[in-house]
């Protein structure tokens, strides 16, 4: 009499095999940079669409700063210090362009490499794969960002406008925004079909742009309106910003960072799935 012995049961998939499913780990180690590097390369010849896009916030500042301010004598903050108008505005103008810097690279950008130069298709004959594509694109935008952040750190420090020394972690904040909205952006991306619904995209920024407590401290704000202005993502940013600038610094702030952290890597984990259901389908 023969017994049949039963077959093994097939191992469970372990906690890192698990994640790996859900969170944009890329392909091979670093190999998300070199989609980075090529992106650089490609800016060298086009390092002046690069660069102007650092022009639109610079001119707000000064056309605010001196004209508006020349109105507006002082401004007190939310957190009761009482500041020229010029720098009250500054940092919500560089949270401004951290966000432009990203958004726009992440959307404009990937939609047309995507759609129509068929970029990613010619990347998937190498060893990167899908969520070294969302991984480089979204890390590309953050440099972006930072980098028109810096700029206009830049600006505003040579101008007189900055004058706590936790203005040094305005930068690195500029970053979180820009994770934020570059990988959100990136997200939103994957579902646009055609050029005409980007309208929804500049729909969503202007707004943004002009009502986070951007030019006006959160109480002139009707009360009923405060709790939408405070849901805002650029609000987060600009609070931050404001916060490290002003040198109004407190626990308060890892509020926003934490918001802008957890947005982004939802927008990340998000953008990862859909390029990966995109150029594999």
């Amino acid at each position: 009499m023969t017994t049949r012995t039963a077959a093994p049961a097939a191992p469970r998939p372990g906690v890192v095999s698990r994640l790996a499913r859900v969170l944009p780990i890329p392909a091979g180690a670093g190999m998300a940079r070199i989609l980075v590097e090529r992106n650089a390369m490609a800016f060298r010849h086009g390092w002046i669409a690069f660069v102007t896009g650092l022009a639109e916030p610079i001119l707000y500042l000064f056309s605010l700063g001196a004209g508006l301010g020349a109105l507006v004598r002082t401004v007190t903050t939310d957190g009761g210090a009482v500041v020229s108008y010029a720098e009250f505005v500054a940092p919500a103008l560089l949270a401004a362009a951290a966000m432009n810097g990203a958004v726009f690279d992440s959307t404009f950008n990937v939609f047309f490499k995507l759609k129509y130069a068929k970029l990613y298709d010619s990347v998937l004959a190498t060893p990167l794969g899908p969520r070294d594509v969302a991984v480089g694109e979204i890390s590309w935008s953050l440099l972006r960002g930072a980098f028109y952040s810096g700029a206009f750190l830049l600006v505003a420090v040579v101008a007189g406008m900055v004058h706590s020394w936790w203005a040094l972690l305005a930068l690195p904040a500029a970053s979180f925004i820009s994770f934020a909205f570059s990988a959100v952006g990136m997200f939103a991306t994957t579902f646009m079909r055609s050029w005409v619904d980007f309208d929804w995209i500049n729909l969503a920024i202007q707004p943004l742009f002009l009502f986070s407590a951007t030019f006006f401290p959160l109480a002139t704000y009707p009360s009923g309106v405060q709790w939408l202005v405070q849901v805002t993502p650029l609000y987060h940013g600009v609070a931050l910003e404001r916060g490290l600038m002003l040198g109004e610094v407190g626990t308060g702030l890892l509020v926003h960072v934490a918001y802008l952290a957890v947005l982004g890597l939802v927008g990340l984990v998000g953008a990862a799935r859909r390029v990966e259901r995109l150029l594999l389908s």
